[in-house]
């Protein structure tokens, strides 16, 4: 019973001793943000609001192109970007495994055999006292960690939810690929639209310098006209050599992002893309956008993490009581080792307390509640941004709409123009600059055409990026930081005894 008495003083004694190591007045100072708070009803007036707005998992294949989806099934497969991201979740995972391991009682074997002289006045008596002798040991130990202020729950807490960000960055990682897959995709097409306006190009050229010539023989034109429509066939040609060239480092993209070699790339054959693009919003955002982007799902885990790591710098400033047991054999020489009287075992508690550590454990702590402020601060500017791609996708798509509409007038008008001017020339009442300029114009409005459809794709695509990708939406971290600086586990009194 005293001794049981003697056993309780100390502990209080060396708890009353921990409260040197106070945490009064450290705290984190972010709070996370609320998206419904980014006001943006002005800034979507006039946006087609929709519940099935949402893009799915497989989004390219509203472009209805067979080999864009074979394409994208084989970057899924065999991206090593994809691969390292996946060996990420692994690490974490492992990571918290390890770490859940801490909250269970740990059972280790040990086994020795020691052949020494033991010397003639140790610790040792006769007849071992001077001699040389073989000591063996086969002992088990247990040994667990009370956990009395939750620090490795909080650790293996903080360990999950940076594997969940890993898994989350995952999936960000697949989004990322399938978006570079689609946008390499439609620069592919684009060059080949392209390449269409060329060489539509070149045989006008080739026309026109064909009946330059014969109105030069009949008299009806200068040298110098037939000579400036020689000169434009070359050139038309060497646009064409470019457009070439642009297709064949599409290929050689498009086979490095399936995780190919460039010979894949050639046996790929012209795009055959046909959607139009829709500037629709879903009727959530922005409340449901949280849940949506994997960035803000996976940073909203780091932060979650960052709490934790908080809960585990604050237990650092408590007792630490570890248990401990051992059983097994010892002897000194071999005979008779598994006999009963050899046999050894004990019990009892260890108790490791701070008492003066120079401000470490404080700086510990500032530092684990500056980590927060840092995720919080980083998942706020992450939403921000998420709104601001949002948005900025909807007004790119809107201006590109009128300025098809404007370019489809311009691009009849010049056409008008240019079929008029060939006429003329024709007939013999115009001159080869007339028709030069009309030339260049519809050349001009075509090339333009052309980037606007590959534009109107490109934005779509980053429409589908912004809104998520087809991430679907999971439960978010819902716990957070207070300004309690002891864990609610200690009692009132506890609180006041460690400067709470």
């Amino acid at each position: 019973m005293n001794t049981a008495i003697k056993s309780l003083a100390a502990l209080a004694l060396a708890m009353l001793l921990a409260g040197c190591a106070s945490m009064r007045g450290l705290a984190p100072s972010a709070n996370i943000a609320d998206a419904n708070t980014l006001r943006a009803e002005k800034s979507l007036v006039g946006t087609h609001l929709t519940p099935a707005a949402w893009p799915q998992s497989d989004w390219w294949k509203t472009l209805n192109d067979p080999q864009l989806n074979a394409l994208m099934e084989e970057a899924l497969a065999g991206s090593p970007t994809l691969r390292i991201a996946e060996a990420r979740v692994k690490s974490a995972l492992g990571f918290a495994q390890s770490t859940n391991a801490a909250q269970f009682p740990q059972i280790n074997g040990d086994a020795a055999v020691t052949r020494e002289r033991f010397p003639e006045r140790g610790l040792v008596p006769p007849p071992f006292a001077g001699a040389w002798a073989t000591q063996a040991q086969l002992q088990a130990t247990l040994g667990y960690e009370a956990d009395l202020w939750g620090r490795n729950r909080a650790a293996y807490l903080g360990a999950i939810g940076e594997a969940r960000a890993a898994e989350i960055d995952a999936f960000a990682a697949r989004l990322a690929l399938s978006v570079n897959v689609v946008q390499a995709y439609v620069q592919f097409h684009r060059a080949f639209l392209q390449l269409d306006v060329a060489q539509k190009n070149l045989r006008e050229r080739e026309q026109l310098f064909d009946l330059t010539r014969q109105r030069f023989e009949g008299g009806l034109d200068t040298r110098l006209a037939v000579k400036q429509a020689e000169s434009a066939v070359p050139g038309a040609r060497e646009q064409i050599a470019q457009l070439d060239e642009a297709i064949d480092l599409a290929r050689h993209q498009l086979a490095a992002l399936a995780g190919q070699g460039p010979d894949r790339g050639l046996a790929l054959q012209r795009p055959t893309v046909n959607a139009a693009m829709q500037a629709e919003l879903p009727a959530a955002v922005p409340a449901e956008l949280i849940g949506r982007r994997p960035d803000l799902v996976a940073q909203r885990w780091r932060v979650e993490a960052a709490a934790k790591n908080i809960d585990v710098a604050k237990a650092d400033f408590y007792p630490n009581v570890n248990l401990s047991a051992f059983i097994g054999l010892q002897t000194i020489g071999l005979s008779g080792f598994f006999q009963a009287g050899n046999a050894t075992y004990g019990l009892g508690p260890a108790v490791t307390l701070p008492i003066f550590d120079a401000g470490r454990l404080r700086g510990n702590l500032a530092q684990r509640n500056a980590g927060y402020d840092v995720a919080v601060e980083q998942y706020n500017q992450t939403l921000v941004d998420a709104m601001r791609d949002v948005v900025d996708q909807l007004t790119s798509m809107k201006s590109v709409e009128t300025q098809r509409k404007d370019q489809a007038l311009s691009e009849a008008a010049a056409q008008e123009a240019y079929d008029l001017a060939m006429q003329r020339y024709r007939e013999g009442i115009g001159n080869y600059l007339e028709v030069l300029t009309a030339e260049n114009q519809l050349l001009t409005q075509q090339s333009i055409g052309v980037d606007l459809r590959a534009r109107e794709l490109s934005l779509s695509v980053n429409l589908t990026r912004a809104l998520g990708g087809g991430f679907e939406p999971v439960r978010m971290p819902t716990s957070q930081v207070h300004d309690e600086q002891v864990p609610a586990k200690k009692s009132s009194w506890l609180a006041r005894l460690f400067g709470g």
